[in-house]
């Protein structure tokens, strides 16, 4: 049963998961001290993910959607404070790329061309809300994922019902596939590796994964590209020795032979992190989505909003995707009307 227990302990600093839980008798990583015991098994379970993951990935446009309505930085601002969150919540990794994971599923299909700030958060409180509840044993409160770092105090009311919005947007399909979901897969079976640099190299995989959902660009490859691209950065970064080129080869005929390119492109993305390792957090001065001045990246006074303010209907969901619940707020107005 242990096998089924999550082992990532978050350290302080934001966005730098560390594998803690050494296994004192563990000299060589196998398939013993993995959740998929045979490398049948962890073949199939990665065709398995191969099968699934464009089923969640965002719409097609997403990423031009984030451009024109001047979603990037709001986006990289919200991703960021799922991080930080997470961390200083102790909620495992998994927790963070599903949250993710929602938000841009949601964001693909909405038809909101006026994205205000508190909509922006008010989403990614449910996002985080939601995949707690799916990966998580110890659940924090809602006041708890609100305590930093936001400029509004919602409602538990208007949260859930939030939450219900998101979940008939995705159609209760929240057992998504990121690129967290392969970092075992892709690396379970590198048998020549020592546990200690079997760990290390997982760490380092998941501090790339991390770096690489704050960025927008990656939004446009599957979640496998992603992660392979991550694993080889990785590899590199920590100079294993060059007979990974078997395990990597053996990885790459399991997947589409047409992604080769889609995996070069995604490393020279990620080769300046391992020059600047704040290379990621920075968003280029000339780009049109920057914020228009200091003041909107700054904390201000905290903003109570009650149920009554909250005008779910302003996500402009598609009609056959979801029915917006009414807030307690406008229920009482209903009512004293009748």
């Amino acid at each position: 049963m242990e096998n089924l227990l999550c082992e990532e302990v978050w350290l302080s600093s934001p966005g730098t998961p560390d594998i803690s839980h050494e296994r004192e008798h563990c000299t060589l990583k196998g398939y013993a001290d993995s959740f998929y015991t045979t490398k049948e098994d962890s073949e199939q379970a990665l065709a398995l993910c191969l099968e699934k993951e464009f089923s969640y990935m965002p719409e097609p446009g997403y990423i031009d959607c984030l451009q024109s309505n001047n979603l990037v930085f709001l986006r990289f601002r919200v991703v960021q404070w799922l991080i930080k969150t997470c961390t200083r919540l102790n909620l495992s990794i998994g927790t963070v790329f599903n949250a993710a994971n929602y938000l841009d599923r949601f964001l693909s299909l909405s038809q909101c061309h006026g994205w205000k700030h508190w909509m922006v958060e008010l989403l990614s409180i449910a996002c985080l809300s939601i995949a707690s509840k799916f990966n998580e044993t110890c659940l924090p409160s809602l006041d708890e994922l609100q305590m930093e770092n936001l400029e509004h105090s919602f409602r538990s009311s208007t949260i859930q019902q939030m939450e219900l919005m998101l979940l008939q947007a995705l159609k209760w399909r929240i057992s998504s596939t990121t690129t967290y979901s392969y970092i075992e897969l892709i690396t379970s079976n590198i048998f020549y590796l020592k546990c200690h640099l079997q760990k290390e190299l997982i760490n380092q995989v998941n501090k790339t994964l991390l770096k690489a959902i704050l960025d927008f660009k990656f939004l446009h490859y599957p979640p496998s590209v992603v992660a392979i691209s991550a694993l080889c950065c990785s590899l590199e970064e920590l100079n294993i020795p060059s007979s990974y080129n078997v395990h990597l080869t053996n990885i790459m005929n399991l997947i589409n032979q047409n992604h080769e390119d889609d995996i070069s492109k995604c490393r020279r993305i990620m080769k300046p992190w391992l020059v600047d390792p704040f290379y990621s957090f920075k968003v280029s001065e000339n780009s049109h989505y920057n914020p228009s001045s200091p003041v909107t990246v700054l904390l201000m006074e905290r903003i109570d909003i009650n149920d009554c303010q909250v005008d779910l209907s302003l996500f402009r969901m598609p009609s056959s995707n979801v029915n917006i619940p009414e807030s307690s707020g406008t229920k009482r107005k209903r009512s004293e009307e009748e």
